[in-house]
């Protein structure tokens, strides 16, 4: 009999993605037959890891950045419901029309059923939002408590990788920290690269962080490796100047990079952070200007002395060499215990 869940990660960057990929591992490993649900990059990136997975196309919630990102959200909430309704009437109809076992949403509001288990993922219980963090957080609580389950990809021990984004208060969400996740696995070889540069996250914040690196960078003397982070039809490779520069790649190959790069550069999204945490790798990040997760993480870690971190606009290379005076990232491996799937045993809720 076909157990089918659908796996659904919100398009933001493809770190929703990403970190869906041992998920997807694991349901096959345990005899599920994950169904693939996002848009755009996202569901471009799931689509070349498992070409042989059905999919559903859903509708994107084109979140934009702007200098003042709280106030852009506001403006931008009647775009975001709308494409949660949508989403919601595209579930709801598959859920109709096939035999369904469960649902796992990474930051999709509206990707749940009331007749199919659904489990929600997510590192941020709390949304920093300056002087409105309780009001959108609790917003956020509201929305977790439609699901069946909120599943934490982190450890419960502190210090943790997420510190208080994923703090529960008294809040009623029903929460299991589910470990660290990451699609890659530590390797033990040769350096190849000095310094390798991992691009992410929505534009043109991507587009700008790339940019202003290619200048700094220009008469780096060492081995420099650049993956910009833009899923394409067809992968590239080329050489400007002293740097390699790849468009994308897929995890074994990423995780091949990485495992051979002395330092890494990039964005301080969390699932970059977990990733260089199994890798156990040194680190040092950009976060997106005005997005106060990244701000926050960036510095969580630091102060946990785990890695260094500079805004864009004061990054030079130079300041690479702060690296050497932190800890790094490090965390044991994982794998997804059977028993997470529980929920999904039986297709539909007495």
């Amino acid at each position: 009999m076909i157990k089918k869940v659908i796996v659904a990660p919100l398009n933001w960057g493809l770190g929703h993605a990403s970190r869906c990929v041992p998920i997807i591992k694991s349901l096959i490993e345990h005899k599920f037959t994950p169904v693939l649900a996002s848009d755009g990059q996202a569901l471009l990136f799931l689509l070349k890891e498992f070409p042989e997975l059905e999919y559903i196309e859903l509708p994107s919630y084109n979140i934009g950045y702007a200098k003042n990102l709280k106030w852009s959200l506001v403006l931008q909430t009647p775009k975001i419901l709308n494409a949660v309704k949508n989403e919601r009437q595209i579930i709801a109809k598959y859920v109709r029309n096939n035999s369904l076992n469960g649902i796992i949403s990474d930051n999709r509001f509206g990707v749940r059923s009331k007749q199919i288990p659904s489990v929600y993922i997510t590192h941020q219980i709390n949304i920093l939002s300056g002087v409105s963090t309780s009001l959108t957080s609790k917003i956020h609580h509201k929305i977790i408590n439609k699901f069946d389950e909120c599943w934490i990809p982190d450890t419960k021990e502190q210090p943790n990788f997420s510190g208080k984004l994923s703090k529960i208060s008294d809040n009623g969400i029903s929460a299991k920290f589910i470990g660290v996740l990451s699609r890659f696995k530590k390797e033990s070889l040769d350096s190849e690269n000095d310094v390798l540069i991992i691009l992410s996250g929505p534009e043109p914040n991507r587009s700008q962080l790339e940019e202003k690196l290619r200048s700094e960078f220009k008469n780096f003397h060492g081995s420099l490796a650049l993956v910009q982070g833009k899923v394409e039809e067809q992968q590239t490779r080329s050489q400007i100047n002293n740097i390699t520069i790849y468009n994308y790649l897929l995890s074994d190959e990423l995780q091949n990079q990485i495992n051979k790069s002395e330092l890494i550069v990039c964005r301080s999204g969390y699932s970059s952070i977990m990733d260089l945490a199994i890798l156990s790798k040194k680190a040092f990040f950009i976060p997106t200007m005005n997005q106060p997760e990244q701000e926050y993480l960036a510095k969580y870690l630091e102060e946990n002395n785990m890695a260094p971190y500079a805004t864009q606009n004061e990054f030079k290379p130079e300041l690479l060499k702060r690296i050497k005076n932190y800890k790094g990232l490090t965390t044991k491996a994982i794998e997804l215990d059977s028993s997470l799937f529980n929920l999904f045993k039986s297709k539909r809720k007495s």
